[in-house]
């Protein structure tokens, strides 16, 4: 980031405004928008409008909220599509759940958190919170692991400089930072990620790291098996293997 004072500022609020919608679980009033953004509230009003013109966002009169639009979905479903990642990822992970039996995906990392950008959901398989656009905490999902154990010390210690930087879903995962180097270190280790419960209880997965030239991750693949299915780590792990370096080999041709 930088502090240097935008060349375009309605651009720069415009795109601050979709993305903090973006972020929210409903619609907010343009109230609360300027609030949060330090933007003018006549502003945001304007800037709504003719975002809402266009299909953005939508207004919900009877709340006085604003909402993304099905234009900003598109977009999102554009990028998924486009993504080169994604694209040539998309055959991978559909052939690692028929070859394992079990739902597959693969992720991105966004800050402290992973990205799902491809799902592959197995027949008879329980449900998961991995679609597609879906965001989870990284250091307790699979594929988070795997690429934050790729990440350099230093990188590890500025997106989780104290336990403030830890969310919880289940109770069970690392919650300070000395704990997540263990999981990391262990990941180094076995050369594959894991996790047991710490997204969903009685629900497993294992992720492998798909990296860059440099050796800088830029996704990982991953499956994930009920707690109570005849599977197991071990007998996952090869064919996570193999996709996510197939993966790679398609990338950066290694």
């Amino acid at each position: 980031m930088t502090d240097k004072p935008p060349q375009v500022p309605a651009a720069d609020q415009t795109l601050r405004i979709l993305t903090y919608l973006a972020r929210q679980p409903a619609p907010v009033p343009a109230a609360a928008m300027a609030q949060a953004l330090g933007i003018p509230r006549s502003s945001v009003y304007h800037l709504l409008d003719a975002l809402a013109q266009h299909g953005y966002v939508v207004h919900v009169p009877a709340e006085r909220r604003w909402g993304l639009g099905t234009a900003a979905f598109e977009l999102g479903g554009g990028y998924s599509r486009q993504q080169p990642i994604a694209r040539l990822g998309r055959r991978l992970v559909a052939t690692l759940a028929d070859r394992t039996g079990e739902s597959a995906h693969l992720a991105i990392m966004s800050g402290r958190d992973v990205v799902y950008i491809v799902e592959e959901r197995a027949p008879r398989r329980p449900a998961l919170v991995t679609d597609v656009g879906v965001r989870l905490p990284a250091h307790l999902t699979a594929t988070g692991r795997a690429m934050l154990a790729a990440l350099p010390a230093a990188q590890i210690r500025a997106l989780f400089p104290d336990a403030a930087s830890f969310t919880d879903r289940t109770g069970h995962g690392p919650a300070t930072p000395g704990a997540l180097r263990e999981v990391l270190r262990r990941v180094r280790a076995d050369g594959y990620a894991s996790e047991d419960g710490e997204i969903t209880l009685g629900l497993r997965s294992v992720g492998v790291a798909v990296l860059d030239h440099a050796g800088w991750p830029v996704a990982a693949v991953a499956t994930t098996w009920a707690e109570d299915a005849a599977q197991d780590a071990a007998s996952l792990v090869p064919a996570v293997r193999s996709a996510a370096a197939e993966l790679q080999r398609r990338l950066y041709g290694r």
